[in-house]
């Protein structure tokens, strides 16, 4: 029975890159896949995949038709092994998919970064409201009561404007959080293209999104490519890794310009699927044959994209969040400060 787990990302990329190494050297398939069995507790699931692999390769399946069985791989993985296996490239595949997967993982972590931090931000910024409305705020208002008599009899009103702004700020940022909370929902269920929409409308995450959806599509592209794949049945298997309407439609332009005859790099510049400077890499390459290499900066220049997008994000959001605390904070002890300046001048 097939194993219902899925591998991570980085799990992928060491199981494809274990493969590789086991196939360069030349160790039959059966015990290639044996030797890929881990000892400790968090081990089962893919021991328990690993296992029906193993069975069905010793039953006659083939390795992709293993693959499958376990359950432990997505289909882009099972296309491109199967891929390998009938064009005799498997080797070469695996390599592709573990450089693929790794980078996958990392760009997942740095966008999990992106949204993670400043969320931890805003659920500092609650907890620093809520103790000062609940203990410091009052501290100081009961000691005014006490020298004054009442606060609402004296000059003091500075204190309510305190409570006053610490209560606004703090609905705000628990309305932030619950809107982060019920977008995520939303975007992990049926309202995935409605919120990718609108987060287009903001630059940064506009940016994030689009090179990220070519990045996928480009290093699924260049794999098929490798695998021996014509470049419109490449074109048509990769468009399913990007995930974002924008770039499908001008996947989808580059394939209608590919239906006339044009070859992938000049229907791309046509479609603008591309960054201009990006393109016009892509054309001389098309020309001189090195259009896998080339497809392989590429993805690393769109990789190294989202990185730098994802990065700007987040010391934009970081440096907004921060500045959102010290002026709330700060706002908050000027208002209560007010009174006992007040207090030391009749005082003095």
């Amino acid at each position: 029975m097939a194993n219902k787990g899925k591998l991570s990302l980085l799990g992928i990329s060491a199981f494809c890159e274990s493969m590789a190494g086991m196939l360069s050297a030349g160790i039959d398939l059966s015990e290639a896949v044996s030797l890929l069995k881990q000892k400790g507790k968090n081990s089962g699931t893919l021991n328990e995949g690993i296992e029906v692999m193993r069975s069905s390769i010793e039953e006659g399946s083939t390795f992709s038709e293993a693959m499958k069985k376990s359950g432990l791989f997505p289909d882009y993985v099972l296309d491109m092994a199967e891929a390998g296996e009938t064009t005799g490239k498997s080797e070469d595949v695996f390599r592709r998919l573990s450089d693929y997967y790794a980078r996958q993982h990392n760009l997942s972590e740095k966008i999990r970064a992106t949204i993670v931090y400043p969320l931890a931000m805003i659920i500092l910024i609650i907890i620093v409201l809520y103790l000062m409305l609940k203990m410091v705020l009052p501290a100081f208002s009961n000691v005014y009561e006490t020298l004054t008599g009442s606060l609402s009899e004296s000059s003091f009103a500075y204190i309510d404007y305190a409570f006053l702004f610490c209560r606004i700020a703090l609905i705000v940022m628990i309305v932030l959080v619950g809107a982060v909370a019920v977008l995520y929902f939303l975007y992990k269920g049926s309202m995935k293209k409605q919120i990718q929409k609108l987060l287009s409308a903001v630059p940064g995450f506009r940016s994030i999104m689009e090179n990220l959806a070519l990045y996928r599509f480009t290093s699924a592209y260049e794999v098929y490519l490798s695998s021996g794949s014509m470049q419109d049945e490449a074109l048509e298997k990769a468009a399913k890794m990007a995930d974002y309407d924008p770039v499908l439609s001008k996947i989808e332009a580059c394939g209608r310009q590919m239906e006339e005859g044009h070859g992938f790099a000049v229907s791309a510049n046509e479609a603008e699927l591309y960054e201009p400077i990006y393109a016009r890499m892509l054309i001389p390459a098309e020309k001189s044959g090195n259009t896998e290499s080339t497809l392989n900066r590429l993805v690393d220049l769109l990789s190294e994209s989202v990185v730098s997008n994802a990065d700007r994000l987040l010391n934009t959001s970081e440096s907004v969040l921060s500045g959102t605390l010290m002026v709330t904070v700060a706002i908050a002890l000027l208002c209560v400060m007010l009174p006992l300046i007040g207090i030391m001048n009749s005082i003095g």
